[in-house]
């Protein structure tokens, strides 16, 4: 683990990262320490994929490999595919994160001591054009409601953009071959099942007027935005996670922001605790039918 006993220097904290919102790189830095405790237990020993803002959101770039020169607060992670991905180091990794320019974070569906193996699964429900965030949170409702009648509990996640993720957590006993294909085939038949109302392939043009059903981000090395993170739009909007009975009182999915996201509980205390699997029943019915 890292040594964070002498704090990193933010530099240049006066620059302002959010032009329309006034937000500083120093009020990133000290969001990402004000929230430290409920962010980390899902960024530890979880590969990211970071979103930087050298200068302003105006111009960001994704990166999935560690950032050269930076070492202190960043634990590098060789993979047998020939790539170097990356992890945070605890709240060290944060502050450094915040030092190189990092705004959100996009973590892997697994963690490194069990890289082939998830710890949870997302749905991300992507609205097309027309459809309002009162549907979005319907769908999320009801495909919460279809992931408890196979056994598996799940928890909202507003993505500060305009859509939902419903995140199951898993108790890591599957590999990415069996957790990719439930998540295909779950999202499917929600489509085959609701056309007018859901689609399951990537294609912009079937989505209007519907709810795109990104079951790819449960891909080894696929990644989605982690709870708490910032996003890049203006507002400074943050991913947050709900509880369902929040869930149903928001009106947006930026609903919370780097100034009032700090200020909420935490409603998914039982989110790492919980120990579930997709039943081997539901994946053997998968498997002949795949």
């Amino acid at each position: 683990m890292a040594d964070t006993s002498a704090p990193l220097a933010i530099t240049h904290p006066e620059r302002v990262v959010y032009p329309q919102d006034g937000v500083t790189k120093g009020e990133i830095a000290a969001y990402y320490e004000a929230v430290g405790a409920r962010i980390l237990p899902h960024l530890k020993d979880r590969p990211l994929s970071i979103v930087r803002a050298p200068d302003t959101i105006a111009e960001t770039f994704f990166q999935r490999h560690p950032p050269k020169g930076v070492s202190a607060g960043v634990i590098e992670i060789p993979l047998p595919v020939g790539e170097t991905y990356m992890a945070l180091d605890g709240a060290l990794g944060l502050r450094v994160a915040a030092q190189f320019g990092a705004v959100e974070l996009h973590g892997w569906m697994s963690r490194l001591d069990r890289i082939d193996n998830p710890d949870r699964l997302v749905f991300d429900l992507d609205p097309g054009e027309t459809v309002s965030f009162a549907e979005v949170k319907d769908a999320a409702r009801d495909i919460a409601g279809r992931l408890d009648d196979v056994g598996l509990k799940s928890w909202p996640l507003i993505t500060g953009g305009k859509g939902v993720h419903v995140v199951v957590p898993l108790d890591r006993s599957l590999a990415f071959d069996d957790t990719e294909i439930f998540a295909e085939r779950f999202a499917r038949e929600l489509a085959e099942r609701s056309p007018a109302r859901f689609v399951a392939d990537t294609s912009k043009a079937k989505r209007r007027g519907k709810i795109f059903v990104d079951w790819l981000r449960n891909r080894k090395t696929a990644t989605a935005i982690l709870p708490w993170s910032l996003r890049a739009r203006n507002g400074a909007p943050v991913a947050t996670p709900l509880s369902w009975d929040g869930l149903a009182r928001v009106k947006s999915a930026s609903a919370y922001t780097i100034r009032t996201a700090p200020k909420r509980d935490n409603p998914w205390d039982d989110f790492l605790a919980t120990k579930q699997t997709i039943p081997k029943s539901v994946l053997d019915d998968l498997k002949i039918h795949h």
